[in-house]
């Protein structure tokens, strides 16, 4: 594998001595819901700083509609969460964490409730919805289809009031600092007062997904896998790059940004059709629409290449009058900006890039390989999705995780004096002499070729193809700095771009959310992680066998 990915370990030239320098204990990168969590929960005993790129509430959090999962009712269970979440996680998920995280969920729910957050209700009970790959009624939804701005809304409130965290808004991290063998801060920029170096006892990444490498996405313009990249470059393993979820329902209007139909909407018993109104999901699977999102995406994937169709549909034309309207407001507003009406329309859809299911690689407590580095979130590999996620399990590993990653941090402040003063760190490049590309042009060919040939189906042949055109791209971007945020995320998008492509052409098989149309059927011998990380200077690519999931 080509080096110049490898070959970079900071993006941007420095000296440290010609920097302001910040001074806190915890140090976290993202504003999400396990960000948020994790700053919360270290700062009732330490001093907290978040950094976060754009506006505070723009998070993949923040747009999650669909809801949070959690058994509460007496006819489900835990063991029964912990079953759909490990089934889905098609034999890569790791029992011991599945069964800690689930069985956390309705304490976290009540947390949330003590501290405002406003879930939808059935009288005096919370209310619980269905969704694909659950065997049980247990999603809790907020204004039916704002689970997740209801959740960052409270938890924002809650940090802002903290007298001990600050915010850091429309802030880039650019890299995170290194020395003494660990992981020191990060080194960042903002618009008004520049580059910044931020220096802590421990580091949180919580940075989100990737979902801004594919052309199609639900996720917000800010998703371009900068934690990711940022953690390569650092020497943290990335783990299962592979496995990218794609959600089967985003509406489809052409030349409109695709958005997200909530899986709930299936869940709430609407039918998936071709456009003449047939169903089409029971000759796929059993459970017809809530069978699990990497089933439902493929299966729509077929069926619009068989009918040679851009898109097929959502019918809730059955539904009671007015109930689509009450029941998602949010999406009835979507619709009706496009003049549907889904009381009387079929509702277009087709699948789009939604969730990250690798990442940086941690243990139970949120610890990556780094020193110093904790991770939680989209960000990470936790264990939790193993090759696909279920259905409303992200936003409860954030608050799980960022819990934890909070409290491991004040226990790591108890243990590790403060940095006091600057380490001496510097770093240089000298200039290219290659010629400029476009950036712009760069990186919508690479949405392009990613949604071509590492999307929903992929082979050998395409996979190989994309490695040696990002390479190609990589050495006339990834030579050179840049000063400008734009130029740092095509730079992080094409190093993560790369770890997906060389992951999903080392997997010889299907499983989860990869599939390979030269290697259709799952493989036993594959029953393991395909893990990356950046040593000397190049990508060393290895696979370690998966947990045992009974």
């Amino acid at each position: 594998m080509s080096s110049v990915v490898a070959r970079r370990r900071y993006l941007t030239n420095f000296e440290v001595q010609r920097l302001p320098h910040l001074f806190t204990d915890v140090l976290v990168l993202g504003s999400g819901i396990a960000g948020l969590r994790a700053a919360l929960a270290a700062a009732d005993e330490c001093d907290v700083v978040v950094v976060t790129k754009d506006d505070a509430t723009l998070s993949a959090s923040s747009w999650a509609q669909g809801g949070i999962a959690a058994a509460r009712a007496g006819f489900d269970s835990t063991d029964q969460h912990a079953e759909d979440t490990l089934r889905v996680a098609c034999e890569l998920g790791d029992a011991e964490v599945t069964q800690e995280v689930v069985t956390q969920a309705p304490r976290q729910i009540d947390e949330l409730v003590s501290w405002g957050v406003r879930f939808d209700r059935e009288g005096p009970d919370l209310a619980v919805g269905r969704e694909g790959g659950h065997s049980a009624s247990r999603i809790l939804h907020a204004d039916g289809d704002a689970t997740g701005r209801e959740i960052i809304r409270v938890l924002l409130e809650r940090a802002r009031a903290h007298p001990r965290i600050r915010i850091f808004e429309r802030c880039f991290a650019i890299d995170l600092l290194t020395g003494d063998s660990r992981v020191v801060g990060a080194l960042t920029h903002h618009a008004k007062y520049g580059h910044q170096m931020f220096w802590a006892t421990t580091t949180i990444l919580a940075s989100g997904g990737v979902g801004r490498v594919f052309r199609e996405t639900t996720n917000p313009p800010i998703a371009t896998g900068d934690g990711l990249a940022m953690a390569l470059r650092a020497g943290a393993i990335l783990r299962d790059m592979e496995m990218v979820q794609f959600h089967p329902t985003t509406l489809y209007v052409a030349g409109a940004a695709r958005a997200l139909i909530s899986e709930a909407v299936r869940g709430e018993g609407a039918y998936l059709v071709d456009r003449d109104g047939g169903r089409f999901m029971e000759r796929y699977d059993p459970r017809g629409e809530l069978a699990s999102r990497d089933v439902v995406s493929r299966a729509i994937h077929t069926e619009m290449r068989r009918l040679q169709q851009p898109c097929m549909y959502l019918d809730v034309r059955h539904f009671q009058q007015g109930h689509f309207s009450r029941r998602f407001p949010s999406l009835a507003r979507l619709c009706a900006d496009f003049d549907i009406e889904p009381e009387h329309d079929l509702i277009p859809v087709r699948p789009s890039a939604h969730y990250t299911v690798g990442g940086v690689v941690t243990n139970r407590v949120g610890e990556t390989t780094l020193p110093g580095l904790l991770a939680a979130g989209e960000v990470a590999s936790t264990g939790l999705h193993g090759a696909n996620r279920l259905a409303s399990n992200s936003l409860l590993e954030g608050l799980v995780f960022g819990k934890r990653c909070g409290e491991l941090a004040v226990k790591r402040s108890a243990t590790h004096p403060p940095l006091s003063q600057p380490l001496p760190l510097s770093h240089r490049i000298p200039q290219s002499m290659r010629t400029e590309l476009d950036l712009d042009d760069v990186l919508n060919s690479l949405q392009s070729v990613m949604g071509r040939n590492v999307s929903i189906e992929r082979s050998g042949d395409r996979l190989r193809e994309t490695i040696e055109i990002i390479e190609f791209w990589s050495r006339y971007v990834l030579d050179k700095v840049f000063d400008a945020p734009r130029a740092w995320e095509t730079q992080n998008l094409l190093s993560v771009a790369l770890c997906i492509a060389t992951a999903a052409a080392t997997r010889c098989e299907s499983r989860g959310t990869h599939y390979r149309s030269d290697f259709p059927q799952s493989d036993g011998a594959w029953r393991c992680h395909i893990d990356i990380r950046r040593a000397d200077d190049r990508l060393q690519v290895s696979t370690t066998p998966a947990a045992e999931t009974t």
